[in-house]
Formats: structure tokens, sequence, C-alpha cells
């Protein structure tokens, strides 16, 4: 690996922890370490803190704080919401999704499938978008709850959640938006969105892994997917992770502030980097729509080489990006968002996802233009016929 300054293009995977956020967390693990739940003077300032988050987080997403709930990250949100509309709505056993979700809700689909409920998988288009047609005619008399994503993790496509809660709302159907890459990249109102549940997760905005948040829109059916002490206004039972909430709150404060920048600077960085790319590499093709998707997301397939080798090589010199979802890194599976948009199987494999931050400079996009050419050049020469294994064909980066 180089010994120049890591280039860090992962940020849709997790964040680096703000400075301020682990200032902000140090007190609940060394002064403030009582049990919020408790009675006595030591749990009063944990008590005090946590709430005083919730104002943090709730003010990023345009919610009143009663209205929020804290799960351990988006995969406990986004499986509360299901469940929830599921149980509080015996008779009905449809659920509608999209083919691009994070896999926290098609395999919790699936396996709701094998306990005899159905689910409709809408289809995106050749740019990931969605029709609301399609999802008009999904909805059934049995439907229980529309589950859709408002910003893809992979191409950073937006689907246009205000209107699909619309119709939803036009159906009586209960609609969440797992909203977690959008939040600190995109102003959020849940109450213009008109959503019924979103989801967030605290490490996509600069805090620490372990911590998410549930909206439940006042009046929507709700029942607690984990049950325990009460904790929550009895929403989510567990002893509350205090250090952890305390720091969503400062990043969700440190988010609202950056809006502004993730629209302009660092959607300059991505128009850049992706631009030069787009030139200097033959056989390169962005995967999906120029527009509406998130400021900070690029994902570009090359074609005649695997992506994991070009991970590989870009590891050696310090840059670090992905080729879709981190939790669904190492499977040899093709990208099931690629594949929903139709994305020939030779490109999907050699398809890389850089997703820039508020840490990223004008030297970090200078650099990949610097190495990634010669590198995926090495590989098509080393490889002439399509890669087997990411480490095949590998050639001697000095």
């Amino acid at each position: 690996m180089s010994n120049e300054r890591l280039v860090y293009l992962d940020n849709n995977a997790t964040t680096r922890v703000a400075p301020e956020v682990v200032e902000a967390m140090l007190p609940c693990l060394t002064k403030h370490w009582g049990n919020p739940s408790s009675a006595y003077d030591l749990a009063t300032e944990p008590a005090r803190m946590i709430e005083a988050a919730r104002g943090q987080v709730a003010k990023l997403i345009g919610a009143d704080p009663r209205h929020v709930v804290f799960t351990s990250c988006g995969t406990e949100s986004n499986n509360t919401a299901i469940q929830s509309a599921l149980h509080c709505q015996p008779a009905k056993r449809h659920i509608i999704t999209s083919a691009v979700e994070h896999s926290a809700n098609i395999k919790l689909c699936r396996l709701l499938e094998k306990r005899g409920y159905e689910t409709t998988f809408l289809p995106v288009d050749l740019d990931g978008g969605i029709d609301l047609c399609e999802l008009q005619a999904a909805i059934r008399p049995d439907t229980a709850i529309v589950s859709l994503m408002w910003a893809n993790n992979e191409t950073g496509v937006l689907f246009p959640v205000e209107e699909l809660a619309a119709v939803c709302r036009s159906h009586g159907v209960l609609f969440h938006t797992d909203a977690v890459q959008a939040a600190g990249k995109l102003p959020i109102d849940v109450q213009q969105l008109g959503v019924d549940f979103l989801s967030l997760s605290a490490h996509k905005l600069r805090a620490p892994k372990g911590i998410g948040l549930l909206y439940v829109k006042p009046g929507s059916p709700f029942q607690p997917y984990i049950i325990g002490g009460g904790q929550e206004r009895g929403q989510r039972g567990g002893t509350e992770n205090v250090a952890n909430i305390v720091a969503f709150g400062k990043a969700a404060e440190l988010a609202l502030g950056h809006i502004d920048d993730e629209n302009t600077r660092v959607r300059a960085l991505r128009d850049r980097l992706e631009r030069s790319i787009l030139q200097a590499i033959p056989g390169s093709v962005r995967n999906g729509g120029g527009e509406p998707r998130l400021p900070n997301t690029s994902n570009i397939g090359f074609d005649g080489v695997e992506a994991e080798a070009i991970l590989l090589l870009l590891d050696r010199e310090g840059i670090c990006a992905s080729s879709g979802s981190a939790c669904t890194t190492g499977s040899i599976e093709p990208s099931h968002v690629l594949e929903a948009m139709s994305v020939p199987l030779s490109r999907s494999k050699g398809s890389l996802r850089f997703s820039l931050g508020q840490d990223n400079t004008e030297a970090d996009v200078n650099r990949v233009l610097d190495k990634l050419p010669a590198i995926v050049s090495r590989l098509r020469d080393a490889s002439p016929e399509p890669l087997g294994q990411a480490e095949a064909h590998l050639p001697n980066a000095d």
C-alpha cells in the first residue's frame, strides 16, 4: 500500500466518525455512565442526554421528537416497520417492495414468503428508476405495506418518495421508506414526504455503527419488534445505547450544516471524477441515470475486467472503493441492483461504486484518475478472456 494519504471513496458503506462526535460521546463512557431507566441521580443526566439527542435527530428529518424510536441500525428499523405492519393488520398478507432494495428488505421478504406472505418486487427501468403506474397496479386490498428505498445504495438513483407515499395514502396503505443513504445528503421533511415510517442509520452520518432510528407517524399502527423493559416509550425494548445515541444526535446536528456542501462541492468532485473516468477509460459506462441521484455517488462499469481485481489493485495504492453494497461483499453473484437494471453481466461484474464524502478533496480525485486507467488497462492486457476469480492474472503492482 502507498504511504500517501488514504483516499476513501466508500462513504455509502460507512463513514469516518467525526471528531466532534467522538468528543460528544466520551462523557457517556466516563462520567455519565448510569442506566437512564434507573431512578437515582446517576441516571438523570444520561436520560436527559438521550432526549436532547432525540431532538437533534428529529430536527434532521423534520419530525416531532416523540415520534422518533432509536434502534440498533437501519436493518432493524426496516424489519420493524414491515413486521409491525403485518402484525397490526393480520388479514393483510401482501407486501410491495422493489427489486433493487437493500438486502435488509429483500431477504426479510423472502423469509416472509416462506411463512405464507406474498411479495411483489417492483421492477426498475434501465436507469434504475421506478414507475408510479407499476405501484398503482400492484396495490391490492390485502396489501399491508409498501416499503421502497429513497436512495439506492449502489447507484445513488433516487425514487420519488413523496409521490410514492401519496399513491399509497390514496389507497389507504402504509408506506415505509429506507432513507439510510439520503440522510445528510438531501433535505428530509417527513411531514412533507407523508411517509408512515422512515429508517436511518447513524454510521452513514459520521457517527458510530450500532445505532439507527425509525420514524413512526402519529396514528400509524405500530407494534414493537423488540419486546423488553418498556424503553423508548414502550416502542423498542432494551437498555438504551446512551453513548451511540448521543453520537447520533451530534452527527445529525453536523449533517444539517453540511447538506449544502454535499450538494455543491462534493457533487462537483463526484462529477469531475465520473466524467474524467468515462473519458479516460474505453469501455467504461455509468450505471444508473444522471439525475435525480445522490450528489456523492457514481457507479461505473468496466467491460472485460472484474471489479474485485480492480479493487485489490486500488487498495495497494491506498484507494478504497467498492463493488456495491458492503453487506454483500465477497458474494460471487452479480449485483442484484444492476441485474434488475438489465446491465449486461460482463459490465456488471466489472462495476465499481465511488461514494464521496466531506473529507474528500481535489487531490483524492487526482489520485484515482492517476491510478485507475492504468490498472484497468493492465488487467485487460493480462486477461483478454473474462476473468475468473478476482486474484486471477493479477499483475505485479510494483
